[in-house]
């Protein structure tokens, strides 16, 4: 009768262990992906070396940290700063959206701390910058927070719905740098 008894529970393991491998391996393949941080341009929000939650369900809203393909094969992490049919401009520090200024509190603790004779992010105009009014239809506009060293949009223009993978919600490694994004 143990002998029985010990089989039972044995089998029931093994079958309980083989769901919760199969849930696992479909959340970390098709929901929550693990992604490293390189290079500096979202610094202080993310470091190079960091490990990032990704997630692809959610719809892209302005301030996102989002993960993209570009056509060259490059994947950058940067923060979308212009939605679909909008204008983005810079003006001293400030943000421009179709005119409107808007606060970046994300932003607040480098502004104060950096070289105030040396803008955080260079003026530019919208149209000589990207040759366009506003941003075309699934175009987003992304910039990384370390703005005086960041590659974006700036230079590489704007990036579609189709190349965003998805997007960056909490940082777990290294623990210290641990937090919801």
């Amino acid at each position: 009768m143990n002998r029985e008894r010990f089989l039972e529970w044995f089998w029931l393991i093994i079958k309980y262990s083989f769901v919760t491998g199969v849930l696992a391996l479909l959340l970390r393949g098709f929901l929550l992906i693990p992604i490293p941080v390189q290079g500096s341009s979202m610094e202080d929000t993310m470091a190079q070396g960091d490990m990032a939650i990704m997630e692809r369900l959610s719809s892209v809203k302005r301030f996102d940290v989002v993960v993209f393909n570009l056509p060259d094969g490059s994947t950058y992490v940067k923060r979308v700063i212009g939605l679909p049919g909008e204008s983005v401009s810079y003006e001293n520090d400030q943000l421009y959206i179709d005119g409107k200024k808007m606060e970046e509190p994300f932003l607040e603790e480098n502004l104060h701390e950096d070289d105030e004779s040396v803008p955080y992010t260079y003026d530019f105009d919208f149209e000589e910058l990207m040759g366009v009014e506003k941003l075309g239809k699934d175009s987003y506009f992304v910039i990384g927070d370390n703005r005086r060293f960041s590659k974006d949009s700036r230079s590489f223009g704007a990036i579609s719905e189709d190349e965003i993978l998805g997007t960056i919600r909490f940082v777990y490694y290294p623990l210290p740098h641990m937090k919801f994004i």
